[in-house]
């Protein structure tokens, strides 16, 4: 559970984080790559110059007086390059096999053949009493016996024997070049780095855009069974599941307006032979037989017209428009005999025939079944609701569903006196659901029935 409040709730959300962690990864690999090639690249190139300026020395030193050589290798000493001449090597080891000790004594060798050759970049031991050429190690740099100085850092220390059995010992560092993590490299990288994101985040949003399409457009299906159609643009799997969620509406139509049309001729053809029937009930004598066919036959009649009215779905079919949602509650409650709680006025762009026909269904149910009734207008979250409390038995939680089925009656917890089709929570439950809202029964703590209808207020 924690590791999903990490993430973000969108699809785009936690899209943008794996690509902008994917590209902070792999640039860092990149650079880390980068600097470590960059450190060898630059140690080589230092090693080999290193190796060709002693060469040099080597040739030059073997060509002058040996009362000449310290005063000849003073003028060629530089801060960054260190050199003296004795009778002792500073590097006791042998050349280290591999790195770039080695490559410096690989091209020293090619360049003075027979010379013996010790090349390292081991600290060096500490330095013998008295000095010498000897090496020694300070702190975190080389320093070495007759005036070389000390050099932080890594450094190559190399001695070559001459002709004479005397050594040329130098201390080179190896410059690592200027840090990556300085303000000229980092602009440039955190520049790219904030572009390739914003451009991730554009593609990301627009590769999950349709997403929010059809969203849309199921949450529009449910209110609008006749609702446009999805426009089949885009790349091609868009195009495909737009068109098969095309498909999908087209069948639902079709399915109602079948269902409708059925119900439709059914409901014309019954008109008939109750019609007839009605005209033979007169022809009865017994007026309580009559008067009791009569009513039977007007219960049909109620039912028939009830049934076509819900199939027709005619709260889906009905244009929106401002609707005094408070106004049109408020006169309901007084003509049905329920009190009402709640503003003067509460306008909601609604489908008034059908937002009357479910609240009138709710009052009269509450008055009904339990009077005293009160009816409570309030606005919750961008929610417009309406409260019907009542004073009856209530309704078992078991049932709470169930008694929105079209023709489902619970008489066994209301009063059978009361009559109805059973179809007058369906037609509310659906004009609210085809408001985008819903219904929601609850028992009350000191006892009744308590209906919550919703409707959303559209966002300005």
């Amino acid at each position: 559970m924690k590791r999903r409040r990490l993430l973000p709730d969108t699809l785009l959300g936690r899209t943008a984080v794996v690509l902008v962690a994917a590209i902070l990864m792999a640039l860092s690999a990149a650079l880390f790559m980068f600097a470590g090639q960059r450190s060898e690249a630059l140690a080589a190139l230092g090693g080999r110059n290193a190796a060709e300026r002693v060469a040099s020395m080597v040739k030059l030193l073997e060509a002058t007086q040996p009362d000449s050589r310290r005063a000849t290798l003073q003028s060629m000493d530089t801060p960054g390059f260190r050199a003296g001449w004795g009778i002792k090597p500073v590097v006791g080891d042998p050349t280290e096999p591999d790195g770039i000790a080695a490559t410096v004594a690989h091209h020293l060798q090619a360049d003075l053949e027979d010379r013996e050759v010790r090349v390292s970049t081991r600290l060096p031991p500490e330095p013998p009493p008295g000095g010498g050429f000897g090496g020694g190690l300070h702190g975190r740099g080389h320093s070495m016996g007759g005036g070389f100085g000390f050099v932080h850092g890594p450094a190559l220390r190399i001695s070559v024997r001459l002709a004479d059995d005397t050594w040329l010992n130098v201390l080179a560092p190896l410059d690592g070049g200027e840090p990556l993590w300085r303000p000229r490299f980092l602009g440039p990288l955190l520049a790219a780095l904030i572009a390739v994101t914003l451009a991730a985040l554009w593609a990301v949003r627009r590769a999950s855009r349709p997403f929010a399409t059809f969203a849309a457009a199921a949450e529009r299906l449910g209110v609008d069974v006749a609702a446009q159609p999805l426009v089949e643009a885009g790349p091609r799997e868009i195009r495909s599941a737009a068109h098969a969620f095309n498909v999908m509406q087209g069948r639902i139509r079709r399915f109602v307006e079948d269902r409708t049309q059925m119900l439709a001729a059914i409901s014309h053809d019954l008109r008939t032979p109750i019609t007839r029937m009605k005209l033979r009930a007169e022809f009865v004598e017994d007026e309580v037989e009559r008067g009791k066919m009569l009513a039977d036959l007007d219960e049909m009649e109620r039912m028939i017209a009830a049934t076509l009215a819900f199939a027709r779905d005619d709260a889906a079919r009905e244009d929106r428009r401002q609707v005094d949602v408070a106004a049109l509650v408020q006169g309901l409650s007084e003509d049905l005999g329920a009190a009402y709680d709640g503003p003067d006025s509460l306008i909601l762009p609604a489908r008034p025939m059908a937002l009357k026909r479910a609240v009138a269904n709710l009052i009269d149910n509450a008055v009904k079944y339990g009077a005293p009734a009160r009816a409570c207008l309030t606005e919750d979250d961008g929610q417009v609701v309406i409260t019907m409390d009542d004073n009856g038995p209530g309704i078992p939680e078991a049932e709470f569903e169930r008694v929105f089925a079209p023709f489902v009656r619970l008489d066994a917890s209301r009063n059978r006196e009361t009559g109805g089709t059973g179809l007058g929570l369906s037609v509310a439950r659906a004009a609210a659901r085809a408001h985008g809202g819903d219904i929601v029964l609850t028992n009350r703590p000191e006892g009744g029935l308590r209906v919550r209808l919703s409707l959303p207020r559209p966002r300005a």
